[in-house]
C-alpha cells in the first residue's frame, strides 16, 4: 500500500482526504452525541437508544465518510474498485449493527419506562413481553437483510441466486424443511407477542413445574423454577400445548388449605379460629375467606380453608402459616378432632371351668 502511495500522487491525495474525512466524522460523532444527550436528557427511550448505538455509530460514520471519498475518486485508480467494495461491506456491517443496536435501545427504553418490579405490574409485563419479542424478531430480520445485501455485492452470489431460483422447486422444499423450526419459532414468537398467553414475570405451571417467566427470546422461553433451576422451553411449545398461567389477567390468586379431621371436629370453633388467624397474617389481601366441609370420607372429613393473596408467593406463605396455626390450635384445644381409628372391643371369652 505504501508503495502504491509513493508511485501515485493521486492515491496519496485520495488516501489523505479519506483519513481527514474519517477524523471529521469522528469529531462530528462526538459533538453530535453530546448535543443529542443534552437535548434528549428527559427522554428515557431516546437516552437508551443513544447509549446502545454509541459504539456502532462511532464505526459507521467514519466508514460512511470514507466511502464518499472512495466513490468520488477517479475510476482509473489502481485497486479503487476493491477498496470501494471492502469499505462498502464494512459499511453495510456497521449499518446493520447500528440498526440492531437502535432497535435494542428502543426496546430497553420502552421497558425502562414501564418497570415490572411493582405491585400491580400487569400492564408493564404486557409491554415488556411485546417489546422484547418484537424487538428480537426485528433484530433477526435486520441481520438477515444485512447479510443478504452484503452477499448481493458479489457477482458470484448473484449468479448463485439465479441458479437457486431456477431450481426453486426442489431446493425450496429442502430449504423449507430445514428452516421449519426456525420459522416456526419466529411465527410463534409473533403470536406470543400479539396474543400474549404468557408475559415476562408470569407464574406458570409447565409439565408439573412451578416457575416465573424470566426471559423470552426469539426462539425459547426461560422459566425460573422456584428452587432456582431454569427450564428452557421452545416458543412453539406454548402454541401447541396446554399450560397453566396463574397471572394471566392479574396477580391475585386464591389458596386452599385442606385438613383431614375426625367426625367429632367442632366446625364452628374451627371456623372462628381460622377467621381470627387470617386477619393477623399480612399476606391476606382481605378479598376471600371461607371454611367449608367439602367431603366426608370413610374415616375423616375434609375441611377446606379458602384464602386469597395478592400474588402466588404470598399465597403459598399464607397457606403454610394457616395450616400450621390450625393444626396447633386443634392439637391444643380439640385433640379429639385429629384423625382417630376406633376399634369396638369384643366380648371377653368365657373362661373354661368358671
Amino acid at each position: 500500500m505504501l508503495q502504491i502511495l509513493e508511485q501515485n500522487p493521486t492515491w496519496t491525495i485520495t488516501f489523505v482526504v479519506a483519513l481527514v474525512a474519517a477524523l471529521v466524522a469522528v469529531v462530528v460523532h462526538v459533538v453530535g452525541r453530546a448535543v443529542l444527550h443534552r437535548v434528549t436528557r428527559h427522554s428515557i427511550v431516546l437516552q437508551a437508544m443513544l447509549k446502545q448505538t454509541e459504539r456502532a455509530g462511532a464505526v459507521a460514520l467514519p466508514l460512511l465518510a470514507m466511502q464518499v471519498v472512495w466513490g468520488s475518486a477517479p475510476d482509473n485508480l489502481q485497486f479503487i474498485g476493491l477498496v470501494r467494495h471492502v469499505n462498502g461491506l464494512l459499511l453495510l456491517a456497521a449499518a446493520t449493527w447500528l440498526a440492531i443496536q437502535a432497535v435494542g435501545g428502543l426496546a430497553e427504553g420502552v421497558i425502562a419506562r414501564h418497570p415490572i418490579y411493582i405491585e400491580d405490574n400487569l400492564q408493564a409485563r404486557r409491554i415488556a413481553t411485546q417489546t422484547r419479542v418484537l424487538s428480537r424478531s426485528a433484530m433477526v430480520l435486520l441481520l438477515i437483510a444485512g447479510v443478504a445485501m452484503a452477499l448481493m455485492t458479489f457477482p458470484g452470489a448473484r449468479q448463485l441466486g439465479a441458479s437457486l431460483l431456477a431450481s426453486a422447486g426442489v431446493l425450496g422444499i429442502v430449504g423449507g424443511l430445514a428452516a421449519r423450526p426456525v420459522f416456526a419459532n419466529l411465527i410463534a414468537g409473533l403470536q406470543l407477542a400479539l396474543a400474549q398467553p404468557i408475559r415476562i414475570d408470569d407464574v406458570l405451571i409447565v409439565q408439573g413445574e412451578w416457575g416465573r417467566v424470566e426471559e423470552i427470546t426469539g426462539t425459547y422461553v426461560v422459566l425460573k423454577i422456584w428452587d432456582e433451576r431454569r427450564m428452557i422451553i421452545p416458543l412453539q411449545w406454548f402454541i401447541e400445548n396446554p399450560f397453566q398461567n396463574w397471572t394471566r389477567t392479574g396477580a391475585n390468586i386464591l389458596g386452599t388449605v385442606f385438613l383431614y379431621l375426625d367426625y367429632a371436629t367442632p366446625i364452628a370453633p374451627l371456623r372462628a379460629e381460622a377467621e381470627r388467624l387470617v386477619k393477623t397474617f399480612p399476606e391476606w389481601d382481605e378479598r376471600v375467606f371461607a371454611v367449608q366441609v367439602t367431603d366426608a370420607k370413610e374415616r375423616t372429613i375434609e375441611v377446606r380453608v379458602l384464602v386469597s393473596a395478592s400474588n402466588s408467593g404470598k399465597a403459598f406463605d399464607l397457606r403454610c402459616k394457616m395450616r400450621e396455626a390450625l393444626l396447633a390450635f386443634l392439637a391444643r384445644e380439640h385433640p379429639q378432632a385429629l384423625p382417630q381409628v376406633r376399634v369396638q372391643g369384643a366380648e371377653a371369652p368365657a373362661i373354661a371351668g368358671a
